[in-house]
């Protein structure tokens, strides 16, 4: 009964008059006063209206996000519906990319006020007969905020402007390739519907109004490149029963050089600052990750979808300082909480666990005595460190024997880590640099001496060491 409900939240229909339901069109003109979202559809001057009639146009210029502008007619609904019953008309149904009617049920349930959805003809029923299609595995989307899967039709409904279907066309456009073929719909629900197949390229070369949708056919998988999906879907059909042999004859341990050799070259690259190579080695990179989980999915022992929920989950419940109500004001205080939370989630027998042995040497030393340090076992200051080097030094000096010199050299090394610790200097990063610089320099030794017509083993110490001199001083 009308009189059971303060809200009653009815459809419009997708924009001819004969689609809307009789129900509608029965409260509609039943004298309730009625709240429309928008003027703007074809419908609302087709009525006779027995009641009053509000719109919320006027909100749509004073919020400056659409939420605003939903809490504000949420906020008009409601307060005219404690005065009594009201309806609330909305373009095609209302539970159809309809966010304005969201915030009306939120906050009708807030003032503890009865609500009613009543069901309507919506854009979506308009667009499958237009399109002449099963909407089966349809994806309704809303183009003001784009999430879709690549792989299932989409329709984008909101598309009421050419601002809007050019905001779309870009994030569209992270996902399809520019000439993938889209249709606009035009003019949805009435007797001039009609649709219009462009590139998506040119999606925006044309005006949109209120009654205008975008259809978006699927491509296929190993097409969709754009997206990890599409990637995922390549390795999962080179490691398929008939895929390629060489992938399948893969393991972890066979892959473990590649990853290895990936993981150096994504570095050189950040080393260099050469962005372009960059993207590619990170991909090459992914790729070794992506193997690894198909290996584990032939084998039985683990799916990929395994891989991204753990990492997904320890990231959320690593960082409660964002996703929960936990508080950090610094990079030292999340750094402190995650280690807290991950002696929690993984108690070890010692801090130094967990350091992997497959480190470079420099990097596990590192990262083992800025471990030791955190628990305060270091000297107090630099003196400390720099007098055990010296100390270090003389006892290499002393060392005889292929073990006692490798023993004294390793405490050598090990004291000149925690000095680059100290200066929060990144020991293996430090050594690669020196290590650039030496094969810049050698090879203007070499170049000069080419140009020279000099033979480097004939020229003796002093001969290099001039050479050296001379490359050195080009540098500036």
């Amino acid at each position: 009964m009308a009189d059971e409900v303060d809200i009653h939240i009815v459809g419009l229909g997708p924009g001819d008059p004969g689609l809307l339901t009789q129900e509608a069109g029965q409260l509609l003109t039943s004298g309730l006063p009625v709240i429309l979202r928008t003027r703007h559809h074809p419908t609302v001057a087709a009525l006779e209206w027995r009641g009053p009639v509000l719109d919320c146009d006027d909100l749509y210029g004073r919020g400056a996000r659409f939420e605003e502008v939903y809490a504000a007619v949420a906020e008009r609904v409601t307060g005219a519906a404690a005065q009594g019953p009201v309806v609330f008309a909305v373009p095609g149904h209302p539970l159809v990319a309809e966010r304005s009617v969201t915030a009306v049920l939120r906050a009708a349930g807030e003032r503890e006020l009865r609500a009613r959805v009543h069901p309507a003809v919506s854009f979506v029923d308009a667009a499958l007969a237009a399109l002449e299609m099963d909407g089966g595995m349809l994806q309704v989307c809303d183009a003001l905020e784009p999430r879709v899967d690549t792989w299932r039709p989409a329709l984008f409904g909101q598309v009421y402007s050419r601002e809007v279907a050019s905001e779309l066309k870009l994030r569209l456009l992270e996902w399809y390739p520019a000439e993938h073929r889209v249709r606009v719909l035009t003019k949805l629900g009435t007797s001039d519907a009609r649709a219009e197949e462009v590139t998506l390229a040119e999606l925006d070369h044309r005006p949109f109004g209120y009654l205008d949708a975008v259809f978006v056919p699927p491509i296929e998988p190993v097409e969709d490149l754009r997206r990890c999906d599409g990637l995922v879907e390549v390795v999962r059909r080179l490691h398929a029963p008939d895929g390629c042999p060489w992938d399948r004859e893969q393991t972890h341990v066979t892959l473990r050089p590649h990853l290895l050799e990936e993981a150096y070259e994504a570095l050189e690259a950040i080393d260099r600052g050469d962005p372009a190579a960059l993207e590619e080695e990170l991909g090459d990179l992914l790729l070794q990750v992506l193997m690894h989980a198909a290996v584990a999915e032939r084998e039985g022992t683990f799916a990929l979808g395994d891989v991204v929920e753990h990492i997904g989950r320890k990231l959320v419940r690593r960082h409660p300082h964002v996703f929960g109500d936990a508080e950090a004001a610094s990079a030292e205080e999340v750094y402190r909480n995650w280690e807290a939370l991950k002696q929690a989630e993984k108690p070890r027998a010692s801090i130094l666990d967990g350091v992997p042995r497959t480190l470079p040497a420099l990097a596990a030393s590192q990262a083992i005595q800025g471990r030791a340090r955190r628990v305060g076992f270091d000297w107090p200051d630099m003196e400390g460190p720099l007098e055990k080097l010296r100390e270090e030094v003389e006892e290499l000096t002393r060392a005889g024997g292929r073990e006692g010199l490798e023993e004294e050299l390793g405490d050598v090394l090990f004291t000149l880590v925690n000095i680059a610790d100290r200066l929060g200097v990144d020991a293996e990063q430090a050594l690669r640099g020196a290590n650039e610089k030496f094969r810049r320099r050698f090879g203007r030794v070499e170049e000069l001496a080419r140009q020279r017509g000099l033979g480097l083993q004939g020229l003796g110490l002093d001969g290099l060491d001039r050479l050296w001199e001379e490359a050195k001083a080009s540098e500036g």
